[in-house]
């Protein structure tokens, strides 16, 4: 049976997901000097102003910066916890001092961005902050950790297994998200670092696409249009094998890393992983060489409890995440397009639940039926094998993936 079925409902488009926020000034909020925000080098017009801390009051409520109120350390510096007098908790990410100037581009570039963008699954923009050779953020504090915590099952108690529906939730969360910036924005905005520990967890178990320092504004002509860009960046495993060898960034590149993140996401590997046997230190190529040799279960990350009736789900979201992870743009989707598929495949997914619960379909055990992690193509619904799946395959094994 073709997987694609599952995927041919349309809907009308529009930014899912999207909620207008209100900003809530606290008392220990000083609103008399906004932000002024000069145009950034990557193309976006001034945000709307955002309402400034004092330093004094940032070093008051995460002590002094103290280790105890850290929550996090990335590329461009640590992330603190903070809680106002009112007991709302914020989250306060301060530059590193090294290499100062390219900290305060990427800081222009996130407070341009996250100033003018609203949407329930992007972390909110709550005040900003430059004091001599200080650069800091004040955004909403999201209190699960990132989804690379829980797939690792480390990181500050944020190891919770997630189970199949949860994972589906989140992959709908940052499709939307990314949906949003490509096609709701007045001009597309391109993240350029889509990854998992760039994706937080609320309490609730959805995800807020963070980490905006990267981005850039994309072109606003006609889809397939490519914005030259003088540097490549973003991370090792999630970048775009055409804007590597081209420095042309689109959307499109942006939907590579969906489908790096996807395969992350419910492989529980990283994209490369270096003390692995050679053949499996690409995990994208190792996952697709196994898809198309009928090996799901294999793949699948073995934390994740799943039963038979899943199994064409997760078909479905391994053809979607190779799809958007083809070696060439021309062969991806939209994010429009992947996050319409993944809510067709979270209504199947959702139709199989309420027959398990109603005793019709209730099935036993994946491991129940299969050994050595091999199946035969009949159980396995194996990928159709079509020019454009044979042409993939021969791209991705020629292909620099990562």
């Amino acid at each position: 049976m073709d997987c694609m079925a599952c995927l041919r409902r349309r809907h009308k488009d529009s930014p899912n997901g999207c909620k207008p926020t209100k900003v809530m000034h606290d008392a220990d909020v000083t609103s008399q000097h906004p932000t002024n925000v000069p145009f950034s080098p990557n193309g976006f017009q001034p945000g709307k102003p955002t309402v400034n801390f004092t330093m004094a009051e940032l070093n008051r409520i995460t002590g002094n910066f103290s280790d105890s109120h850290k929550i996090g350390e990335g590329y461009f510096g640590a992330v603190y916890q903070g809680r106002l007098r009112d007991g709302t908790t914020l989250a306060i990410k301060r530059a590193k001092k090294d290499a100062f100037e390219a900290r305060d581009r990427e800081f222009q570039t996130e407070v341009d961005i996250l100033a003018q963008v609203e949407h329930l699954n992007l972390v909110r923009l709550i005040a900003s902050l430059e004091d001599q050779n200080e650069r800091l953020l004040v955004t909403e504090f999201v209190p699960n950790g990132n989804l690379r915590n829980h797939l690792d099952g480390t990181g500050q108690g944020h190891g919770v297994i997630l189970d199949m529906s949860t994972r589906l939730n989140i992959a709908i969360d940052v499709a939307q998200a990314l949906a949003y910036l490509h096609y709701y924005t007045d001009k597309p905005i391109i993240h350029r670092d889509v990854k998992s520990s760039n994706i937080l967890i609320t309490d609730t178990f959805r995800a807020k696409v963070a980490d905006f320092g990267f981005s850039r504004a994309g072109p606003s002509g006609e889809e397939g249009a490519t914005h030259v860009s003088t540097q490549v960046k973003g991370t090792a495993g999630y970048l775009d094998p055409e804007y590597l060898t081209t420095y042309q960034l689109n959307v499109k590149s942006d939907v590579y890393s969906f489908g790096i993140l996807l395969v992350e996401l419910f492989t529980g590997r990283r994209p490369i992983e270096l003390t692995r046997p050679s053949d499996e230190r690409v995990t994208v190529r190792w996952a697709f060489k196994q898809y198309l040799e009928g090996r799901l279960r294999v793949i699948v990350d073995p934390n994740l409890q799943v039963t038979q009736a899943d199994f064409s789900i997760l078909e479905c979201i391994f053809d979607l995440a190779f799809d958007c992870s083809a070696p060439t743009k021309h062969d991806r989707p939209n994010m429009r397009e992947v996050k319409e598929k993944l809510w067709d495949i979270r209504r199947k997914y959702q139709l199989i639940k309420d027959r398990q619960q109603e005793g019709s379909e209730a099935g036993p055990e994946y491991g129940d039926y299969y050994e050595n992690g091999s199946h035969t193509p009949r159980e396995s619904r194996r990928p159709h094998g079509n020019s454009r799946t044979n042409r993939r395959s021969e791209e991705y094994h020629r292909s620099h993936l990562g």
